[in-house]
């Protein structure tokens, strides 16, 4: 790594990794208000301009080349990191090898950082990392029902590359934060109460539905696909049954759960992985919720095969309770609640300014 003059004093930032999706959005657009800290941003594609001019920088990159991240963090002192870049559990599937560079050695490339930075100054760098209930996996769809809602550390079996990506660098995180080269001489790895340089925190997603962002065929869009057809007037077949179930909860919830999980007071914390979740609909709930708010919507139900099983290797519920218990998680939105008050209008509004 580049390395200042010893009386050289770096910048303080945040350093943000696929900052152009909606996560990265609603995170740049809090810590923005901190002046304290500047921003530092990359993606693989343009940041539009409403949120590069939130930034001290902002930096066409790739988490997978490490010299260029070097490059780009060489005139600062990493605080925080937020590692949001990754390849999504669908186009994971059609592309295991790609995404598991991206997601593995694009998430050692952030800890390697932490790492150096929490070492050169002293202090442990905070990174904090979205999962995924990708990490979850069931023998049966049987077993799913029957298992409930489920902890942070039951059924870590997953049938998908996205899943097993996540799930490892869960367990990098850890490595990181509790046994960082815990045989070297100088060794500065923590324990439970002493987390060395690197301060891992991660926060395991459940579905997310957003107004603001059309989706990308993810494996759990299912939900925002039919609201944003139902809202264009457009027919929807739902890829899953009728009676499929997993957690949800909306962007705006996730993107304050996750500031939340990053401000929590370190020696509050009892574990490094944290479920969060709102509302667990089954798909058919869901499609009657929509046509209650679009009367005219075209719904109907052909799973297809490969998807529905995915689907179905993921728990009907999470248990979030230890993220209650340690840093006041609480879910802000019933399933109907976020229709009438976050989906239904934003959505409507977004087609209505269209046409």
């Amino acid at each position: 790594m580049e390395q200042s003059n010893l009386g050289e004093r770096r910048k303080p930032a945040v350093f943000i990794t696929g900052a152009g999706g909606e996560v990265g959005h609603g995170l740049i657009s809090s810590l923005s208000g901190d002046r304290n800290l500047d921003i530092v941003a990359t993606d693989l594609r343009d940041i539009e301009q409403s949120l590069r001019v939130q930034c001290a920088e902002t930096y066409l990159a790739d988490v997978c080349d490490r010299d260029a991240l070097d490059r780009l963090l060489a005139m600062y002192q990493v605080k925080e990191i937020y590692h949001l870049a990754a390849v999504l559990s669908t186009r994971a599937e059609l592309a295991p090898e790609v995404a598991h560079q991206v997601n593995v050695n694009g998430t050692v490339n952030i800890l390697q950082i932490a790492a150096e930075q929490g070492r050169m100054y002293g202090e442990p760098v905070k990174v904090v990392f979205p999962s995924s209930i990708a990490v979850y996996g069931f023998g049966s769809l049987t077993q799913k029902i029957q298992a409930g809602a489920v902890s942070e550390y039951e059924y870590c079996k997953p049938s998908t590359m996205y899943g097993c990506n996540k799930l490892y660098c869960e367990h990098l995180g850890r490595y990181y934060a509790h046994s960082y080269r815990q045989l070297a001489q100088d060794s500065v790895a923590g324990d439970d109460k002493n987390r060395g340089v690197v301060d891992f925190r991660c926060v395991r997603y459940p579905g997310l539905i957003s107004a603001e962002t059309i989706p990308t065929g993810g494996t759990s869009d299912f939900v925002p696909e039919m609201l944003h057809a139902a809202a264009r007037g457009v027919p929807y077949k739902c890829f899953i049954r009728e009676d499929s179930r997993i957690p949800f909860m909306t962007m705006p919830e996730a993107i304050d759960a996750t500031l939340k999980l990053a401000a929590a007071p370190r020696n509050s914390l009892t574990q490094i992985v944290y479920n969060i979740a709102s509302f667990s609909p089954s798909a058919g709930e869901v499609a009657e919720l929509v046509k209650q708010h679009f009367p005219k919507a075209n719904i109907s139900f052909e799973p297809d095969e490969r998807r529905q099983a995915i689907v179905d290797s993921w728990p009907e519920a999470l248990d979030c309770s230890v993220a209650g218990n340690d840093w006041g998680f609480a879910p802000t939105y019933t399933l109907e609640k976020a229709f009438e008050e976050y989906l239904v209008p934003r959505i409507t509004k977004q087609y209505e300014s269209v046409s």
